[in-house]
């Protein structure tokens, strides 16, 4: 069987992300020490879709490794009512895999008018948001073909991980992700053993949900892109705090629910709503790094533990990523052309 590339970028990812440092450690110094000096104390995303993920991600780590306040800028605030939002006491961070948004591109443009420090991360060194912002955040994961974000998803999640590392001087998390490599390549070896087995389960999936909370809950959105995008199935993703007020009244003993429950702070919270879901009648698949969880659920997939809950989301990707990519081809799709769509997409 020929693999997809959408396979083949999912398994260069081990590589990416164990040379993604020394690629950007000189920018990563120079970043920071402007912010200390500078004493930044807020923080402003502008993305789309993958990176959008990417940045919510992000904004966990800000809060809980540097004690930063970070937003999300709708550009339109710039774009279409022409809002003056920033100052010198601002951080604004761009994503975009192609570097070729314009909407994030107006927004770092406003950021600096206004005295605030840029940063763009991409994956084009020669790209618009690249040579703008005043510091780029090189995403080094060569020219992603397919469609679907994969490689550069997490290439953009370790970039931020990054920032907030150096940012708040975490050698414990430096240490970690220098060793994330490593569960990256032993997900993908479980993928390859058994991801085809559980997507047989699903290969008749036309709506559902994907749910989690705390770190992982971006990556509960970015499954649900993965699978809408490639397998055109009708999937929503929720905080599990949110699906309590109004979203779990969709729940009966037929609906398909991917739960996301890694160790760390919020596990319990997952896992009491997969308790919940199991009393109405449902039977959600859980992803874990936890054993004893993995094998109390009826229904479960065991990923490695990282060792941080800080980097157990990169695992839940590259999950998300197999499942989509198998599934998709379980229905006789075709992920590296999915219809509709096309690799950038400018909005504005």
């Amino acid at each position: 069987m020929t693999m997809t590339k959408m396979m083949s970028e999912i398994n260069e990812q081990p590589e990416i992300l164990k040379n993604l440092e020394s690629v950007n450690k000189e920018t990563l110094t120079a970043l920071c020490a402007e912010l200390k000096s500078k004493n930044i104390k807020r923080c402003t995303f502008t993305a789309r879709g993958t990176s959008y993920h990417a940045s919510i991600y992000a904004q966990f780590l800000l809060a809980a490794k540097c004690g930063i306040v970070s937003s999300y800028a709708m550009a339109s605030w710039v774009t279409v009512y022409g809002s003056t939002l920033f100052s010198a006491e601002d951080l604004v961070i761009g994503v975009s895999q192609s570097g070729y948004a314009a909407d994030a591109l107006a927004v770092l443009e406003e950021a600096r008018k206004n005295g605030a420090v840029t940063v763009a991360v991409t994956n084009d060194k020669e790209s618009p948001m690249a040579k703008f912002a005043d510091y780029h955040l090189f995403c080094a994961a060569e020219e992603e073909i397919s469609v679907a974000a994969t490689k550069t998803f997490t290439s953009e999640m370790g970039a931020l991980l990054l920032l907030a590392a150096y940012w708040s001087e975490d050698k414990a998390l430096l240490a970690n992700f220098a060793e994330l490599h490593k569960s990256i390549a032993a997900a993908l070896k479980i993928c390859d053993e058994k991801i085809s087995d559980l997507t047989d389960k699903f290969v008749n999936l036309e709506h559902g949900f994907v749910l989690s909370r705390g770190l992982t809950y971006p990556i509960a959105l970015e499954a649900t892109l993965k699978s809408q995008e490639t397998c055109y199935v009708k999937m929503k993703g929720y905080s599990v705090a949110d699906f309590y007020h109004g979203p779990l009244a969709q729940v009966d003993e037929k609906t398909a629910i991917i739960l996301f429950a890694m160790k760390g702070a919020s596990q319990k919270d997952n896992l009491a709503m997969a308790d919940k879901l199991r009393e109405i009648g449902a039977q959600p698949l859980v992803v874990t790094d936890d054993e004893e969880v993995a094998k109390a659920a009826p229904l479960s997939f065991l990923l490695p533990d990282t060792g941080s809950e800080f980097t157990s989301p990169f695992v839940c990707a590259i999950f998300a990523q197999r499942f989509a990519e198998s599934l998709c081809g379980k229905k006789g799709l075709n992920p590296d052309q999915p219809r509709n769509l096309k690799k950038v997409t400018v909005t504005k």
